[in-house]
């Protein structure tokens, strides 16, 4: 840790944090129905979802992966990763003007409703189910990577410079020698606390907390970047063309389609794949669009975002490129995970400011997508599962008996109990899937999630697809064995074609390639809808 970044202090930072946050989640949680909670009542200004949305796409995992992966060998090494953000416009793009009109005149507070009206019950579920997989998953392995990093660079030097002060601590001598029973309780306070700053207000509370965790990040990107170009005698205009001209500035890469994961055209295209299943058929970040008080003001915040979304990828990538090069004037051994650059370089060479920068800056990133995950998978679970909108009973009117409207409010009184509950749940389902992760995991995290993305978020571009592209129905009974065979075809063919040829991200565009093959093979032509 830096030599003044004490582990009192780490721990005084955290926790006026922390006490802010929930402060944020009282002032905006109160009464906070259904309505509020699932979309904020369609009410928030379109500026605020974009900025809250950085927050959203941008996580822990960008926040030190893609730095990291700057540096290396093998995909997304030096700036391939801009080619990957160039594709995530063309997404962005389709988002704004093809699937963002459908759910406002659907009217849908759960996305996946559409694929009920469009398919049936089993396809809906189906879709539904796969988002639930896809997200929990990603959000738990983002999670992972920031508790890794918090233990290794915070938590095991408190317990240890804890346990020198009390040598005869029983608990803190069992923390210190276990590592894994340290981690597991990082992972418990973490969801701890992002349980209870959002189970009451949902999305109303995190919009807001989400614009204030963005600016957190953002203002420890910039600090980083501004305090290692000093260090390396750069001004402040010198270091993009700088970085640029170096050897880790290459952003187009034209070599070798078979062979080269970083090929423009994978990127590119797995880039608008990406984007179009992981933002507009991700219930996640439509649900902050859905927030916007109607489309116009939606597309609006789409397309301010794209901007912002170039911008600070771009940063990080400067980012990285500056870090591998002041790693390389000290003399420094690049750690065996490249994750961990950053924080290695943060705590140990940059002095007391980059130290908290960087603890607020992972912990805002982090917490900003992990917050808006948990409510995208309480909304899906409570609308898609559990039927809150259909169970609904009318309200009574003004002429209606107090039993009546007795009986009204506690039902409405029992969905937030069982809306609460599902939250806790998923909460420690988290919990349970990133103690997983770091028994087995060894690759780069950003890897990892868009390996997870391109088998789950196949079968939703699938079904999407075939609804929007196509008039055709389909035998609904048969669409779960379409999506379940789907991404296990993809998997043999990734493993047979590898010795000749490198998917990458392109896993998704197969995945729904096989969907949607077989979504036509179960398909038929609707007689009753062809005019007369």
């Amino acid at each position: 840790m830096t030599e003044h970044l004490t582990p009192a202090l780490v721990l005084i930072v955290l926790f006026l944090y922390f006490a802010m946050l929930i402060g944020v989640a009282w002032l905006t949680g109160r009464n906070v129905g259904n309505e509020g909670f699932f979309l904020a009542n369609r009410k928030v200004p379109w500026y605020v979802v974009a900025y809250a949305m950085i927050g959203t796409s941008i996580s822990g995992v960008t926040f030190i992966s893609i730095p990291g992966k700057v540096g290396g060998t093998g995909l997304n090494m030096a700036f391939s990763y801009m080619q990957v953000v160039f594709g995530y416009l063309a997404g962005y793009l389709f988002i704004a003007t093809v699937l963002m009109p459908l759910y406002y005149r659907m009217q849908l507070t759960s996305i996946y409703g559409y694929l009920e009206q469009r398919f049936g019950h089993l396809s809906y579920k189906t879709g539904a189910a796969y988002f639930l997989l896809s997200r929990t998953l990603g959000s738990a392995a983002r999670m992972f990577l920031a508790a890794s990093v918090l233990l290794i660079f915070v938590f095991q030097p408190l317990v240890k410079e804890m346990l020198e002060a009390s040598p005869g601590n029983a608990l803190l001598g069992l923390l210190n020698a276990s590592p894994s029973l340290l981690f597991t309780l990082v992972v418990v306070l973490m969801l701890a606390l992002i349980y209870a700053y959002t189970f009451k207000g949902g999305l109303k509370t995190i919009i807001w907390t989400d614009t204030i965790m963005t600016t957190f990040f953002l203002a420890a990107l910039a600090f980083t970047v501004v305090t290692v170009g000093k260090a390396l005698h750069m001004g402040f205009g010198d270091i993009v063309p700088t970085v640029m001209d170096g050897r880790y500035g290459r952003i187009f890469f034209f070599d070798n389609f078979l062979t080269d994961p970083n090929h423009f055209v994978k990127q590119f295209l797995s880039g608008a794949l990406i984007a179009i299943a992981m933002t507009g058929l991700d219930q996640d970040l439509m649900q902050k669009n859905l927030a916007c008080k109607n489309i116009r003001e939606a597309q609006k915040n789409m397309f301010v975002f794209c901007i912002y979304l170039v911008i600070i990828n771009f940063l990080f990538l400067i980012l990285g490129a500056l870090l591998y090069t002041y790693a390389g004037s000290l003399g420094l051994q690049i750690p065996e995970r490249t994750d961990h650059l950053y924080p290695k370089i943060a705590f140990d060479h940059l002095g007391m400011a980059a130290g908290i920068f960087f603890i607020l800056g992972l912990i805002a990133s982090t917490y900003a997508s992990s917050d808006s995950a948990l409510t995208a998978l309480t909304t899906s679970f409570c609308i898609d599962f559990l039927h809150f909108e259909k169970n609904n009973p009318i309200p009574p009117d003004t002429y209606a008996s107090e039993a009546d409207k007795q009986a009204y409010a506690d039902f409405h009184k029992g969905q937030r109990r069982l809306r609460t509950q599902v939250h806790l749940g998923f909460s420690a389902l988290f919990v349970v899937i990133i103690v997983i992760l770091n028994l087995l995991s060894s690759d780069a995290v950003i890897n990892l999630l868009f390996k997870i993305a391109g088998y789950t978020y196949g079968p939703l571009l699938g079904l999407f697809t075939f609804g929007l592209f196509t008039k055709f129905k389909i035998h609904d009974r048969w669409s779960m064995l379409v999506c379940l065979l789907a991404p296990a075809l993809t998997w043999i063919m990734e493993i047979t074609c590898k010795q000749w040829f490198d998917l990458g991200f392109l896993t998704i565009l197969i995945n729904g390639i096989f969907t949607f093959a077989g979504l036509w093979v179960i398909s038929y032509k609707d007689i009753q809808e062809e005019p007369q």
